[in-house]
């Protein structure tokens, strides 16, 4: 208990060289506030807010000084109003520094979340596009894989097909994962800290415009490959950058449901890839070329938009442009209020970050990944969700569809039809998730999804063994993959990478989500090299019904690693993953699962589960209620 006692009431002060202006780093007392939370090891699950029980004349002096020293004194007294808002967000209608306009602006953040500035949406929609890149990147062989194997004398079906074949169709297909994964996502970290998220956004759209478009004039299977090695440069800085730059933007509010928008977009990619395939399907022995070449199109106003885009705020206040962070907020945030209250807050916050990390170069915050308790515990959180992806299954059907189809016994004009439709359907069941994902939790979501795809994909496989001749056959197998697909979009799609963009410390943020990437890529070509031979030595049946059980695996791992992080800031979930790893699933095993089992399964209405984490400040639901009950008086 003394142990946990010193936890809780003292935090890391190694980092001396890291202060920030105009914040003062005693704890208890000398800063005015309650005992500090250890961002290494929160036992008591306690969610703190950092500027909460500071005196007003004490906190003011902190925002004077603060000003002083980042040269915004000219906004002072507006940072002063945004800190008493930051400090008690439910109580802003008692603060008398503000007029009725601030007010009502504060009341519409929450009774009208979603109405925001059009330069966040401008931002999101740009974002939207560059996910749209990569889903198209992905398709396009999907349908390329009937045909170019052929064409470059390495057939891996009918006459002439060898197991050698097979594995060079499999290397090639994983080309741009195993890119992604071994440079582009870990190129993500240094071109972020020299040339911001915008411009590694325009790094990784000028090599998803040129490679795809030397893919359609390759000569020969190697060529093929190492123009598909270079867009995986592209896709993956692209993929460890954009959530991030989406997540650092958005309101805590309805950052969920925005930065989901990547994987909501990249499945409209894969659907614009499927109907491109289709579309250039009759036109000879060129269609192959045209369907790698045709992912150029999204690539073209990704690489224009990005200019017209603000940059992220927190990369600002990361290189101590906090006069630019404001502008920027200002672009993204209704009022200038709200900017500086965020600006005050976000700053406050990364001080009691630093105070566990200190200063870092690119290799020690790579090895920082796993030996500091608060930042190993996101590693581990973001590699389940990522490792999930491909453990579900959903891959083999995004690259191997059309040839799945064929296995099946449809012709090819069928089997890219069948593509088509699952493309639509992982597209149209991505939108409830825009909502759900902020209102049930990215856990919950992932908790429940995960055994609908184990047992649409095992019925899947099983339909596998319906008579060829059966008109069921097809339909049974096409239906199943489709339901799947239906399970998997409000799910396990949107999720990973909404998480991984949220869960590090901005310190650890580009190599962090460079790790999680790269995770979930590197096992993207392991599943692209090995699956087309595990097909020919499963059988369609073994295959799916492997992969059915991988999905039930998953399932464990996210019950266990996996915690919460609906509505919280950024910076509050320091003290979510600060929570030890046995703490989580200790709760999760000896409580949240017999309320399960007592509430869902015996059906007893009365269970009550005690809620994990305890909130010192205030919780989304404690704003909604206080503006709620004002509006009412």
């Amino acid at each position: 208990m003394a142990d946990e006692k010193t936890a809780i009431a003292q935090t890391d002060k190694s980092s001396e060289e890291y202060d920030k202006p105009g914040y003062e780093r005693a704890v208890g007392a000398e800063r005015g506030r309650q005992e500090s939370v250890s961002l290494n090891r929160n036992v008591t699950a306690r969610i703190q807010n950092p500027l909460a029980g500071i005196p007003r004349d004490t906190l003011f002096k902190n925002v004077e000084d603060f000003a002083a020293e980042v040269g915004m004194t000219e906004h002072t007294h507006l940072i002063q109003k945004g800190a008493l808002v930051a400090q008690d967000p439910p109580a802003f209608e008692q603060i008398a520094e503000l007029d009725e306009s601030e007010k009502d602006a504060l009341r519409n953040e929450v009774l009208h979340k979603w109405r925001q500035p059009w330069a966040l949406y401008f931002t999101v929609i740009l974002c939207s596009i560059g996910a749209a890149v990569q889903g198209w990147d992905q398709t396009g062989s999907n349908g390329a894989n009937l045909s170019w194997p052929r064409d470059f004398g390495v057939p891996n079906e009918g006459e002439g097909a060898t197991d050698y074949n097979t594995w060079i169709v499999g290397v090639v297909n994983a080309g741009p994962y195993i890119g992604s994964a071994a440079l582009g996502c870990w190129m993500s970290d240094p071109l972020n800290y020299y040339f911001g998220r915008r411009g590694v956004i325009f790094f990784s759209a000028i090599f998803c415009l040129f490679s795809v478009i030397g893919s359609a004039v390759s000569q020969n299977w190697w060529e093929l490959f190492i123009t598909r090695l270079l867009l995986g440069i592209g896709m993956g800085s692209k993929a460890s950058t954009i959530p991030i730059y989406a997540a650092e933007n958005c309101p805590a509010a309805i950052r969920g449901g925005l930065v989901m928008s990547w994987q909501m977009w990249t499945a409209f990619g894969i659907f614009l890839g499927f109907a491109a395939n289709l579309a250039v399907y009759d036109v000879g022995d060129i269609a192959w070329r045209l369907q790698l070449g045709s992912a150029f199109i999204p690539a073209v106003p990704l690489v224009i938009g990005v200019y017209f885009c603000p940059e992220s705020p927190r990369w600002y206040i990361k290189k101590g442009q906090y006069a630019r962070a404001f502008k920027s907020l200002c672009r993204l945030r209704n009022t200038p209020l709200q900017a500086a209250r965020d600006l005050y807050y976000i700053y406050a916050q990364i001080n009691e970050e630093a105070n566990i990390i200190g200063k870092s170069n690119y290799v020690t915050r790579f090895f920082e990944l796993f030996t500091i308790p608060r930042v190993r515990r996101a590693t581990l959180a973001s590699f389940v969700v990522m490792l999930a992806q491909q453990m579900c299954g959903i891959n083999i059907i995004a690259f191997y569809s059309s040839t799945i189809f064929v296995e099946a016994k449809a012709t090819p004009l069928e089997a890219l039809l069948a593509s088509f439709g699952f493309g639509l359907v992982n597209f149209v069941f991505a939108w409830p998730a825009v909502w759900t994902i902020d209102t049930y939790g990215r856990r919950a979501l992932l908790l429940f999804t995960f055994p609908q795809m184990a047992w649409t994909l095992l019925a899947a496989g099983l339909c596998f063994i319906i008579d060829e001749d059966s008109r069921a056959h097809l339909g049974l197998i096409a239906f199943f993959i489709f339901l799947f697909a239906a399970f998997y979009s409000p799910g396990e799609g949107p999720v990973p990478y909404t998480y991984s963009a949220e869960v590090f410390p901005l310190s650890h943020r580009e190599v962090g989500m460079s790790w999680a990437v790269a995770t979930c890529l590197f096992w993207a070509a392991v599943l692209s090299i090995t699956f087309p031979r595990l097909l020919r030595a499963f059988h369609p049946v073994g295959a799916f019904c492997f992969y059915a059980g991988l999905n039930l695996t998953a399932l464990v791992l996210i019950f266990l690693f996996v915690p919460e992080t609906k509505q919280r800031t950024l910076e509050e979930l320091d003290y979510v993953f600060a929570v030890p790893t046995r703490t989580h699933m200790s709760y999760q095993v000896t409580k949240a699962l017999p309320w399960w089992f007592n509430r869902y399964v015996m059906r007893r209405k009365g269970a009550r589960l005690e809620p994990l984490y305890k909130f010192d400040g205030a919780t989304a639901h404690d704003q909604v209620a206080a503006v709620k009950g004002s509006v009412s008086h």
